[in-house]
């Protein structure tokens, strides 16, 4: 049985709602706000028992915004370990220094996969599900978006003094005149209107809800380009002298670190070579012996084939080749000697780069390795030298360099014969001397060590005619970071988009608004504007008033009736008010009735 207004109005005043539970002016007031947003609507219905039940409500959970947001907070807790625990995908040795010190820790730490965060299974298990809910999430609501671009702004409520936004006015002008002025002005605000029976229905800020789906969109290809970029990334160092140069290979690399889905074969074919390495330092002051100048120029060609072209590398300037970064990190320098044997044949000749073991002046540990050596008889024999390299001795300061400039560079070192322990296939590292099978050369007495400071220039020469080693001068040497990461750009993108996502989402208003013209029974057109926002929207008066201020230019207010000095009633004023405001005390028809529909065409202007 349908429920009439008079069967409403004697609801309201009984206190009892109607059938459906739901006034008619709710109902009316939800359908105008129906479809402001691409939200899905929360549903309560508990699913049937079932495997079909259950996986529909997992679901359902999966892909709400609550779940998302959660999923999100976890991610970002999870990143957390990751920066405090050594990754051995990023230090190795690190990782190893923390297991020694940390022995009732580490296998803890081992099974909680904390040593390798980022690629665990319960990170992994987080970043999937949060690509699956964001997903799930925004494809309904832009198929949903769809619609409702293909559709029309609701009609006009019944009633629309129920809405937040309102005015009304009498005008001489026809009903027909004021739709078509309302339609024009809204299409010139860049509302959609259309018109709906004796009202124009117009709606504007669909850039919300569009900005709402591009955030949703770039988080997508943000976890995308994050994933791509530890699957494929290249990322290694090399350390490179002063005419030396770099090729993109593996052999070339000092250590390298790959993503699981990387090929060798996926290496850009390029390289450059370090032409000159300056650095300049403060000398005096609070900031002494900090970089002013540390910049690296190089030659570099991009491809088998490519032209050679000139830059410069400075820190947080990389040099930018075939989608790779050339990161500068460190200098050092590279002390260039020339040795004999006790043949006088040269069996080394060129720079020996240190080990800096003094990051402020840059006191270098250095190692030199001889293999193939023969002494003055012609005997084979094999030759270690060990020292310090020191930029700036001042010899009353110790063996420690108080300077990180050449101004007195002193190559101090000391010499072994023996066995160099590097025939036995193990490797070794190129800045430690394994002396356990070596004897250390002695001065003409026999008892004391030989060893011996040398200046730019200077030889040494090395008892009973073992050969000498002359200090030929110092190259500069810098190490480089070569950093391949292909999703870096789908992560700009996708950042950039989300903040004019975010933006749009939240600095966007969307609101309707409805404009009806109708005779009133004084033959006059009663106009009625009013406007709902999707969330509370301050502005939402102040637009709707200056809509009506250009209205009136078409839809201009009737001028208002002198008072009947016969009758002593005056006429509707122009202002809206009406007989409810002032109540005649004539019981004439043309009286307001308490039960007077106040959204009524003849009655709009009282409402």
């Amino acid at each position: 049985m349908s429920t009439t207004d008079t069967d409403t109005a004697a609801g309201k005043e009984a206190g009892t709602p109607p059938e459906g539970g739901a006034t008619a002016e709710e109902r009316e007031l939800g359908a105008a706000e129906s479809q402001l947003s691409t939200a899905p609507a929360e549903e309560i219905n508990i699913p049937s028992l079932g495997p079909l039940g259950w996986a529909r409500w997992f679901w359902r959970q999966l892909t709400s915004m609550r779940v998302a947001l959660l999923l999100l907070l976890l991610l970002s807790l999870a990143t957390i370990p990751g920066s405090l625990v050594p990754q051995t995908s990023i230090d190795q040795l690190k990782v190893q220094d923390f297991q020694e010190r940390h022995p009732t820790l580490t296998p803890i730490y081992e099974k909680l996969q904390l040593f390798h965060v980022y690629s665990s299974v319960w990170f992994s298990a987080i970043y999937l599900l949060l690509f699956i809910s964001l997903i799930g999430c925004i494809v309904p609501r832009t198929w949903q978006f769809v619609g409702q671009l293909r559709s029309r702004p609701p009609a006009a409520p019944r009633r629309m003094t129920r809405l937040p936004a309102y005015t009304t006015w009498r005008s001489e002008a026809e009903p027909e005149q004021v739709l078509a002025a309302a339609r024009k002005i809204m299409k010139g605000r860049r509302f959609r209107a259309h018109a709906s029976g004796d009202a124009v229905a117009a709606e504007k800020g669909y850039l919300r809800e569009v900005g709402n789906l591009l955030f949703h969109i770039a988080l997508i290809v943000l976890l995308v380009s994050f994933a791509a970029g530890q699957l494929w990334k290249t990322e290694g160092s090399s350390l490179v002298t002063e005419g030396g140069g770099f090729s993109n290979s593996l052999t070339q690399y000092d250590d390298i670190k790959t993503g699981q889905l990387f090929n060798s074969d996926d290496l850009a074919p390029f390289g450059f070579q370090l032409d000159r390495f300056t650095a300049t330092y403060e000398r005096s002051g609070p900031q002494m012996r900090t970089p002013r100048t540390f910049r690296a120029d190089v030659t570099y060609w991009d491809g088998a084939e490519g032209a050679s072209r000139k830059t410069s590398i400075e820190v947080n300037k990389p040099l930018e080749i075939s989608g790779y970064k050339v990161f500068l990190l460190n200098h050092g320098y590279s002390p260039v000697v020339t040795i004999r044997d006790g043949k006088g044949n040269v069996v080394h000749q060129g720079p020996v780069v240190g080990l800096p073991i003094d990051g402020a002046n840059l006191t270098e540990s250095m190692v030199i390795k001889v293999p193939d050596y023969r002494d003055k008889n012609g005997k084979k024999d094999q030759i270690g030298f060990q020292g310090q390299f020191l930029p700036t001795w001042v010899r009353s300061q110790g063996m420690f360099s108080v300077f990180p400039a050449l101004d007195n560079p002193t190559l101090v070192l000391t010499a072994y014969h023996g066995s160099l322990g590097v025939d036995g296939g193990t490797p070794q590292s190129v800045y430690q001397l394994d002396k356990s099978r070596m004897k250390q050369f002695k001065e003409s007495d026999g008892k004391t060590k030989f060893a011996r400071a040398l200046s730019v220039g200077d030889t040494m020469k090395l008892p009973n005619g073992a050969g000498t080693l002359s200090f030929d001068g110092v190259k500069e040497w810098a190490s480089f970071q070569i950093s391949h990461k292909p999703g870096d750009q789908g992560a700009l993108i996708g950042a950039v988009v989300a903040l004019v996502g975010l933006a749009g989402s939240l600095f966007i208003q969307r609101r309707r608004v409805w404009v009806r013209a109708v005779t009133g029974d004084d033959g006059t057109t009663v106009v009625e504007m009013a406007g709902l926002g999707r969330s509370e929207y301050a502005k939402l008066p102040e637009e709707l008033a200056d809509l009506a201020v250009r209205l009136q230019a078409d839809a201009p207010p009737a001028p208002e009736a002198e008072a009947d000095p016969e009758s002593g009633r005056e006429s509707t004023q122009e202002s809206g008010k009406g007989s409810d405001e002032n109540p005649s005390k004539d019981s004439s028809p043309e009286s307001a009735s308490d039960t007077a529909d106040p959204a009524d065409p003849a009655e709009g202007a009282r409402a």
